[in-house]
């Protein structure tokens, strides 16, 4: 199904730098499984962002909304 992600990131510090807020959106496709999957990793993952994106040091508040597109 396709489905639209859209992360939002608050206080956030990136290469040294402090940004108040950042808004990430995006399409994908995905199965069911893949968002259940990637809900779950959100919530329970002790430092979720910055494990994987380069240069992110630090997280304020953040959100994580997953919209569907189409029906699946």
């Amino acid at each position: 199904m396709k489905v639209k992600f859209t992360l939002t990131m608050d206080k956030v510090t990136v290469e040294g730098k402090d940004i108040d807020s950042i808004i990430l959106d995006w399409e994908s496709d995905v199965d069911y499984n893949e968002v259940l999957a990637i809900s779950h990793n959100w919530i329970s993952s002790q430092n979720f962002l910055t494990q994987r994106m380069s240069g992110l040091t630090h997280v304020g508040e953040s959100s994580l909304t997953i919209e569907p597109l189409e029906d699946y």
